[in-house]
């Protein structure tokens, strides 16, 4: 019989920043990509208002992140959320980390009286949008960029 294994959520705080950094770059690395965050930048995000992370551990180990921000929206006339980055380290992927963080996630925005939360991934990431839509998330609008 495997082990079952106790997944713990919390908010990241300052000194989580190195771990960030590394989960962030495993992120890009997955993609083919690399990042340029550092842990000086992380510690700006996670003190700006709004900007917000959640880290899953099991035995004390970061497994998974979740960084999202909250704000005020005029349409809705109440608070939004956008999920940001949704990172589980590969050994752990489908082992329950991302439902821990996205389930914790609802729970605070529902506390908060949220009235959306969104989240974009690339459209060829079946594994992101298929995960998202058993969570409940829906087809709802095309998000555009531009990058400087």
């Amino acid at each position: 019989m495997a082990k079952e294994r106790l997944i713990g959520v919390r908010d990241a705080e300052p000194q989580d920043a190195s771990v960030i950094a590394g989960l962030i770059s495993h992120l890009a690395a997955a993609m083919g990509e690399a990042s340029p965050v550092t842990e000086a930048y992380v510690a700006k995000y996670l003190a700006s208002p709004g900007s917000r992370a959640l880290l899953a551990e099991v035995g004390g180990k970061a497994v998974g992140l979740l960084t999202y921000s909250v704000r005020p929206d005029l349409y809705h006339a109440a608070t939004t959320c956008l999920i940001e980055e949704l990172v589980v380290v590969e050994t752990m992927r489908g082992q329950g980390v991302g439902t821990a963080l996205l389930e914790e996630l609802f729970s605070r925005l529902t506390a908060l009286g949220c009235a959306e939360v969104s989240v974009t991934t690339l459209p060829d990431n079946a594994d992101a949008i298929k995960f998202y839509k058993d969570h409940g998330l829906t087809d709802e609008a095309i998000f555009l960029e531009k990058h400087f």
